[in-house]
C-alpha cells in the first residue's frame, strides 16, 4: 500500500492536489489529527478491502503542537516500515496573500493579525515537515492544469522527480520586466523580423519567424552560453535549497525574438529531470493595442 502525506503551506494548494489525487484513485483523508495517522494507516493496511494508494492531508489546522509533533510521527512511521512519501507544497508570501484575498478567507494563524506575519510564522512551524519531505513543488507560479502535470508525472506516471521547477518566460520591454523573474535576458540585439513586412504580423510561434531569428548566428551562439550557464547555475541554485526559477527573455514588443528564444531554450530542457513550462506575456498585446486603436477611431 502507498501512502502520500500532503502538506505545506495554507495557500499553496493542498486542497486542488488532494482533488487532483482523488480524481486519480487515491483514498483521500484531509485534515486528520496526527495523533491518529499510525492508528489510521494500520486499519487501511489491515482492511478486507483493497485500498492501494492512500492520500492525507495534513495542515495547520490540525493545531500548532500536533504539527510540531508531525515530523516524529511520520519518522516514526517510516523506521516502522510503512511507504510513505510526504509532498510539500509551497509558494512565496506576495502569491499566497493574494490567493487568500481572492477567495475572502481567513489565513489559520492571522487571528485578526497581518497576514504576511500569519505566512511567516507557519513556514517557520513548518521547517522540519519540509527537511522531510520526498517532493517539494512551489505553485507560485503554476496553473491548475500545470500543477496535475506535476502530480500526474510523481504519483501515476512514477517518473524521477527533482524539486526544482523551470519557468520560461517571454516579454516585452515597453511592457515592463515580470516582477517574479529572477534571471532577466535581453534579445534586442538580434535581427528583428518587425521590419520584414511578411513576418512583422506573426510571432516568435510561426516557424517562418522562428527560422528567421535563428538562421542569426549571434542567436545560435546565444542559446548555447544561455544553456551553459543555466546548466552551470541550477545545481547551485538547488545546493542553496531554491526550487524554482523564473528565467525571463525580452526583446521590445515580447512578440518575436523573445518567443523565439523562449521556445529554443524550453525545448532544451523540457525533457530533463527538471520540471519545465514556458510562457508568452506578451505575445498578443500588440494585436490588441492596435485592435483597441482601430475601435477608438
Amino acid at each position: 500500500m502507498k501512502f502520500v502525506i500532503v502538506t505545506g503551506m495554507s495557500g499553496a494548494g493542498r486542497s486542488s492536489v488532494m482533488r487532483i489525487l482523488e480524481d486519480d484513485g487515491y483514498f483521500c483523508v484531509d485534515n486528520l489529527p496526527v495523533s491518529l495517522l499510525p492508528t489510521f494507516m494500520q486499519l487501511t493496511e489491515n482492511s478486507s478491502e483493497q485500498i492501494e494508494r492512500v492520500a492525507l492531508g495534513l495542515d495547520i489546522r490540525g493545531g500548532q503542537s500536533a504539527l510540531k509533533d508531525a515530523s516524529s510521527v511520520l519518522n516514526h512511521l517510516k523506521e516502522e516500515g510503512h511507504a510513505l512519501e510526504i509532498l510539500f507544497l509551497e509558494a512565496s508570501t506576495p502569491v499566497i496573500v493574494k490567493r487568500y484575498k481572492e477567495t475572502r478567507r481567513i489565513h489559520p494563524l492571522a487571528d485578526g493579525g497581518r497576514m504576511d506575519k500569519a505566512i511567516e510564522d507557519e513556514r517557520e512551524l513548518l521547517i522540519n515537515l519540509k527537511k522531510q519531505a520526498d517532493y517539494i513543488i512551489d505553485t507560485s507560479t503554476m496553473l491548475i492544469r500545470e500543477l496535475k502535470q506535476e502530480i500526474d508525472r510523481i504519483f501515476i506516471e512514477e517518473e524521477n522527480f527533482c524539486n526544482f521547477y523551470l519557468t520560461f518566460v517571454s516579454f516585452g520591454f515597453k511592457y515592463g520586466i515580470p516582477s517574479d523573474a529572477d534571471l532577466v535576458f535581453d534579445v534586442r540585439f538580434l535581427p528583428n523580423p518587425f521590419y520584414v513586412e511578411s513576418l512583422k504580423p506573426q510571432t516568435g510561434n510561426d516557424a517562418e519567424v522562428y527560422d528567421y531569428v535563428m538562421a542569426s548566428e549571434k542567436a545560435r551562439e546565444f542559446l548555447v552560453k544561455m544553456k551553459e550557464m543555466l546548466d552551470f547555475l541550477i545545481p547551485n541554485y538547488i545546493m542553496e535549497g531554491k526550487t524554482q526559477l523564473v528565467i525571463a527573455i525580452g526583446c521590445t514588443g515580447g512578440k518575436h525574438r523573445s518567443v523565439t528564444l523562449t521556445n529554443a531554450i524550453h525545448k532544451e530542457f523540457e525533457n530533463t529531470e527538471y520540471g519545465c513550462k514556458k510562457e508568452h506575456r506578451d505575445i498578443e498585446k500588440d494585436r490588441l493595442r492596435n485592435i483597441c486603436r482601430s475601435q477608438e477611431k
